[in-house]
């Protein structure tokens, strides 16, 4: 078989092991159908052409680069719709839902529009200058949150992006394309810190985990304040391993991503009844490996395959390197504890994924397959690996001679879970 990695693709033979996947589905229809037929009929709320009125300045808020959405297929056919509402193209604007995130290059940008680039303006959000955020208040926990000034003054305003598991928010779409999409570095550090107990007990939150929305403190942080922003629709994308939309949900921002992501739930998790040896782990080629910080959503996907202990060789060119300038600063904390401490005193998103990458990494042994350097690989706490058949020969030093194995093509999509046989 064959395994993505970057733009190229990895010949891998094991014969015996277990391929992980998705369910095998086809799309019922073309990308322009089924958006339409999701905008026909929204979850929880009106259709369009009853929220917008003629004039009115519409925002539409959508994802960048690292997360591909369909975004390509769905905005000209929402624009369209919108122009048929009664909304011109110049009164509408595509705002990139960066987070913390580099800008985006035009080349990117065409990518992210499709055929809708050079019709309507697009802009990307910054985090970090003031001059472009609007205070809207706190949450109930104090939580101070602060948007896209853009976004903020907008008359009507849509969401987009697509449904997928996330490690520790439970799962990415929805809420999420606003904070920290459109939020400020502050708001966006401030949600995400919901993912550790408080300190007198210490550690990370048990229902932080992917997968898991309800008694989630993150998403419920990141819902309390995108609920601040008042979008008047969502529309989100359910998409296959090869990158089809399989599905669209419309509608209220709360209840069309609850759908999605019971979708996502049933096509993406799949059962195990003992936990394997060896995993092989594709991200799934570019851009789920354009870094390591979105690379390493396979990573934390792919060790629930495992027993403690187990082995699991990564998949992962990150041709952009590690995905922002601060994330590898974080390895100089070397114990755990230590580096759960410097966190809490000094909160980054980047330096959560650093801890979840390095507690991973103490619990499993990783090899990794990456355009990183050995020092930079073995700073994660991994193993650096020339290629994937080196990896493999790496990997069979402390296996059973019978090792259970499996292989995830598309690493950072599915959701791998024991569930033992009943009795």
């Amino acid at each position: 078989m064959q395994l993505k990695y970057g733009h190229e693709l990895l010949s891998l033979d094991l014969p015996e092991a277990r391929v992980l996947r998705p369910q095998a589905i086809a799309p019922k229809a073309a990308p322009d159908e089924l958006v339409r037929a999701a905008l026909a009929e929204p979850i929880s709320s009106p259709t369009l052409n009853k929220i917008v009125r003629p004039g009115e300045q519409v925002v539409i808020v959508t994802s960048d680069i690292t997360r591909y959405t369909g975004s390509e297929h769905y905005l000209p056919v929402l624009v369209d719709h919108l122009n048929a509402c009664g909304i011109k193209d110049d009164d509408i604007t595509v705002v990139i839902a960066l987070g913390i995130h580099r800008a985006q290059s035009e080349t990117e940008h065409r990518k992210i529009l499709g055929s809708l680039y050079g019709r309507v303006k697009v802009v990307d959000h910054d985090c970090d200058n003031p001059a472009e955020l609007v205070v809207l208040g706190e949450t109930t926990n104090g939580i101070p949150v602060s948007v896209n000034r853009c976004v903020a003054e907008a008359e009507r305003l849509i969401v987009t992006g697509t449904v997928g598991f996330h490690y520790f928010a439970g799962f990415g779409g929805g809420r999420k394309g606003l904070v920290p999409g459109v939020a400020s570095r502050a708001t966006c550090m401030a949600t995400h810190f919901g993912v550790f107990n408080p300190p007198e007990i210490g550690g990370k939150h048990p229902r932080a985990v992917t997968g898991i929305l309800e008694g989630n403190p993150v998403h419920e942080a990141i819902l309390e304040a995108a609920r601040m922003i008042h979008p008047d629709f969502l529309l989100n994308t359910v998409l296959s391993p090869d990158k089809e939309i399989l599905e669209v949900f419309c509608g209220d921002l709360e209840e069309a991503h609850l759908a999605g992501c019971a979708r996502c739930n049933a096509l993406y998790s799949v059962a195990l009844e003992e936990p394997a040896d060896l995993a092989v782990v594709s991200c799934g080629g570019y851009p789920k490996d354009i870094n390591f910080i979105q690379a390493h959503k396979a990573l934390d996907y792919g060790v629930q395959a495992l027993r403690p202990g187990g082995t699991l060789i990564l998949l992962a060119a990150c041709a952009d390197g590690f995905g922002n300038k601060t994330f590898f600063d974080w390895f100089r904390h070397r114990d755990l504890d230590e580096f759960e401490a410097a966190l809490r005193r000094n909160y980054e998103i980047n330096g959560q994924t650093a801890h979840a990458t390095l507690a991973k990494a103490r619990k499993f042994r990783v090899i990794l397959v990456s355009e990183f350097s050995p020092e930079q690989t073995a700073a994660m706490g991994m193993e650096k690996a020339a290629g994937l058949d080196a990896a493999l020969t790496l990997a069979q030093e402390g296996l059973p001679s019978r090792a259970r194995t499996v292989i995830i093509p598309d690493g950072g999509t599915v959701l791998p879970r024991i569930d033992p046989p009943a009795g």
